[in-house]
């Protein structure tokens, strides 16, 4: 892999998931806190059946306990809306909405409850309920962290697949541009500076099945980690990245890599 503590490092969008599964919204600037995930990624998760989750002692779950894409990829058809101060989330289909409900309030959860109930019919293992716990996050891994992919990398395998990939397919929370392709992954143990704001890399993502689905259509129309194995060898595409440091993170954002050999 190319070193790429001189070359200059973009950030091209921020982006989050409120509930787990369901689809992203984008941010033109955020506060990080130190020890944080982005605010509200990843707040809220639909449990797939019978429940594990303790809200007074929240803790990590595998994502097989939820509604998510990597099983479920009619998830991705549902446009997604959340309000931080009212907690209110809106779910449209094709254009019209078909649920709303304030998720710190039973009636709210129920309402998304009983949608979820009709739409995911033969993917539910049981009653869908909404779970929250405080300052937990349902992430994929258990660390509070941010996600972070390269668009050169996401280029590369379009080249790979002769065909055009949605960075969206990754799910990730910061989307950078610059770097070589897959010079991220060589980034583990390396901070990413940017003003007062510090990112330790601490692991590789590992790609699972969800990367597969259209993020726009719902379907599964690639074999992403097959691609990459059959190319590189592995499955790994992006990085996660703790907070050290926070601050006013804005789109366009300039970043340097610091600890590089």
């Amino acid at each position: 892999m190319t070193d790429n503590k001189h070359q200059p490092i973009e950030l091209t969008k921020i982006t989050r998931y409120p509930v787990k599964g369901l689809s992203p919204e984008t941010l033109t600037s955020v506060e990080l806190v130190a020890g944080a995930t982005l605010p509200f990624d990843r707040a809220y998760a639909i449990e797939n059946g019978k429940s594990r989750f303790d809200p007074a002692n929240p803790k990590y779950l595998p994502k097989v306990n939820f509604l998510m894409l990597m099983r479920h990829e009619r998830m991705a058809k549902l446009k997604t809306s959340f309000d931080d101060h009212s907690q209110t989330l809106t779910i449209e289909l094709e254009g019209k909405m078909v649920a709303r409900g304030v998720l710190d309030t039973s009636e709210g959860r129920r309402a998304i409850e009983d949608f979820m109930v009709d739409y995911m019919t033969r993917e539910l293992n049981g009653a869908p309920k909404i779970v929250h716990g405080m300052d937990h996050s349902f992430s994929d891994v258990s660390a509070k962290c941010l996600h972070i992919i390269n668009l050169k990398s996401v280029r590369a395998i379009e080249k790979f697949s002769g065909r055009t990939v949605d960075p969206l397919r990754f799910r990730a929370n910061l989307i950078i541009d610059g770097p070589d392709a897959f010079s991220e992954l060589d980034w583990v143990g390396k901070t990413l500076a940017s003003d007062k704001i510090t990112l330790k890399v601490f692991k590789r993502t590992q790609r699972c099945p969800a990367t597969n689905v259209d993020p726009q259509e719902g379907v599964r129309d690639m074999t992403i980690p097959d691609l990459l194995f059959e190319h590189l060898g592995h499955r790994d595409f992006g990085v996660y990245a703790s907070v050290k440091s926070g601050g006013s993170l804005k789109e366009g954002a300039k970043f340097c890599l610091q600890g590089a050999e």
